[in-house]
């Protein structure tokens, strides 16, 4: 009789712990991986709406406007005429919306 009754509070303490643990998977996803995916599809967005002329920042933090893109690169003039060729995925923002928040 007392063996009966420990395994009915054990199986009420187990259906408590698998609701607290939905609840912990649910709130990860809208804390954790919902803004990750959103920021993701933006950042996807962003590099394949650039265009010549696109004054630009780099992952390393180097500056440049946009003088030439292909499928998979852009050339960047860093200076006077100095251009240097990156990934698009080495993009990571427009100055101009840097500056504009600043």
């Amino acid at each position: 009789m007392f063996l009966i009754t420990i395994l009915q509070a054990q199986g009420a303490n187990l259906y408590a712990n698998l609701i607290f643990i939905g609840i912990i998977i649910v709130v990860f996803y809208f804390f954790m991986l919902r803004p990750q995916q959103k920021k993701q599809k933006d950042q996807k967005n962003f590099r394949e709406n650039l265009k010549v002329g696109d004054t630009v920042i780099t992952i390393g933090g180097a500056h440049g406007k946009i003088v030439e893109i292909s499928a998979e690169s852009v050339v960047l003039d860093v200076d006077r005429g100095v251009k240097i060729k990156f990934e698009k995925s080495s993009i990571s923002d427009e100055l101009s919306k840097k500056l504009a928040k600043a």
